[in-house]
């Protein structure tokens, strides 16, 4: 049941000054009439006839077919209200030849409604603070992460805030443990992790979650992890191609790298918090793509350009070899048969000296990165085009916030005058070399929204004649002078 739908006759009682659970409060016995049928072979066909009708009781969460307690052996169809055991008035001309054929006979039945039966949200609804239509917001909403679910109370709420714990804890059965943020993500940490209290169940936060068909461990008050972003990884990892090369600067636990790798993708991943790469090396080796995927535990700029360099030095070579079928009992010239099919089937993935794509998801802070790009490939000139047909300059994912404009042209706008800003060159979208495309991924708050702005590295930065170093200390020199003069 569903509290905006549901009759208040059926809503639980209500009791607002509540703030410890008390299940044994909630319960209510409702009068309504049922249709006892002794024969079970016309249950269907008389199930269908009441739903034609109208008179089948509608509740989700309540089955309208019961034992018949008054008649064993029998069931009874629960009826809508206003129908009454002693009015055939109110009976419709259906129900009134099942009761005159004798296939079904009409009795009075007290439903009885307790705790279990009722929805998280009807239970809050009938005991939280009312507030005026407008402001209205039961607070059931919550984010699951494996056994744990987490939520963000408003402080109205707040003195309900363990109540609300455990009936959240209550109606889901796959949930052990509710937290609260105490602080918004990244207020308090560079690392995206969170103050959190427990409202219900063990302070155990060690949870296992499944995307994209791979497997992560880790504890979720020491790293950065978003349900909610699955979509959005999704879209992402599966524009990567086989064999390309993927530099994933903050990597967190690697919902863009162990996917990839899985798609036989080559990443470099990278995250500075040391529990995040402690539980990216875990998922690297959980998800059997070692040969794919490597972790790193540096600054991300350093990473950027060490990462680079160490691509272009040093690129991996992996072979696939298919899986021998042979019967144990084979002679040894069928197995050697089989052995030499598999080694002409066996497919060897060259890594490139050239990443394909650089992926920043750090969206608080990532643009601030982009300084690390000036330089970066200066003195290659030669391995992109035109010189070298067909390899353009990588592209960079960047997940950056966005504050909320009249319109998104503004804040498409605003997003291309940061990126411009921190890189060092003019980025627009009217420059067709760069293949930049700004894409909406979420509200994150009321005036505030995630952009992925996917873009190729200028040319005027990657050939850059001074590496980064340089033109900072190029630009230290400069801001001296000046003070000077």
């Amino acid at each position: 049941m569903t509290s905006p739908e549901t009759p208040s006759v059926f809503r639980p009682p209500v009791n607002r000054s509540m703030k410890v659970l008390d299940r044994s409060f909630f319960q209510k016995v409702i009068p309504l009439s049922a249709a006892s049928v002794s024969n079970v072979k016309l249950l269907g066909q008389i199930r269908k006839d009441l739903e034609r009708s109208g008179e089948l009781l509608r509740l989700a969460m309540i089955k309208p077919l019961m034992d018949d307690d008054s008649n064993p052996g029998a069931k009874c169809f629960l009826l809508s209200l206003g129908i009454k055991t002693d009015d055939p008035s109110t009976w419709s001309p259906t129900l009134t030849q099942l009761i005159e054929s004798e296939a079904a006979r009409l009795r009075p039945y007290d439903l009885k409604l307790t705790y279990d039966d009722w929805t998280m949200h009807d239970i809050l609804e009938a005991t939280l603070p009312e507030l005026p239509e407008d402001e209205k917001e039961t607070p059931g909403g919550f984010a699951a992460v494996g056994h744990v679910a987490h939520i963000n109370l408003r402080d109205i709420y707040l003195p309900y805030k363990h109540f609300i714990g455990q009936v959240l804890l209550d109606k889901n059965p796959m949930i052990t443990t509710v937290i609260n943020k105490t602080y918004d993500v990244g207020t308090e940490s560079v690392f995206r992790t969170f103050p959190y209290e427990v409202l219900a169940g063990p302070d155990d936060l060690d949870v296992t979650v499944h995307e994209s068909q791979c497997e992560f461990r880790f504890n979720f008050g020491k790293v950065y992890w978003n349900t909610r972003l699955g979509t959005e990884h999704a879209r992402l990892w599966e524009t990567f191609h086989e064999a390309e090369a993927v530099c994933d600067v903050m990597a967190g636990v690697g919902p863009f790298a162990i996917p990839s790798g899985k798609k036989k993708v080559f990443v470099r991943a990278n995250d500075l918090n040391p529990f995040s790469y402690a539980s990216l090396q875990d998922a690297i080796t959980r998800n059997k793509v070692d040969d794919f995927v490597t972790a790193s535990c540096q600054d991300g700029r350093l990473f950027i350009r060490q990462a680079t360099a160490d691509l272009a030095s040093s690129p991996r070579s992996v072979s696939i070899v298919p899986k021998l079928k042979v019967s144990r009992n084979a002679s040894e010239a069928e197995k050697t048969r089989a052995r030499e099919m598999a080694d002409a089937d066996t497919k060897i993935y060259q890594e490139p000296r050239l990443f394909d794509h650089y992926v920043m998801n750090l969206p608080a802070s990532a643009v601030e990165f982009l300084d690390a790009f000036r330089g970066i490939y200066h003195g290659r000139e030669a391995e992109f085009t035109p010189h070298t047909p067909d390899r353009k300059l990588p592209l960079i994912h960047l997940y950056l916030f966005q504050a909320k404009h009249e319109t998104e042209k503004e804040e498409h706008d605003e997003i291309c005058t940061r990126i411009s800003f921190f890189i060092g060159a003019e980025v627009s979208q009217t420059d067709t070399a760069l293949d930049l495309e700004i894409r909406y991924v979420r509200n994150v708050a009321p005036n505030k929204k995630m952009y992925c702005a996917s873009f190729r590295i200028p040319s005027s930065v990657a050939f850059d004649e001074l590496p980064l170093l340089e033109s900072l200390a190029k630009l230290n020199l400069e801001d001296k002078d000046k003070s000077q003069g």
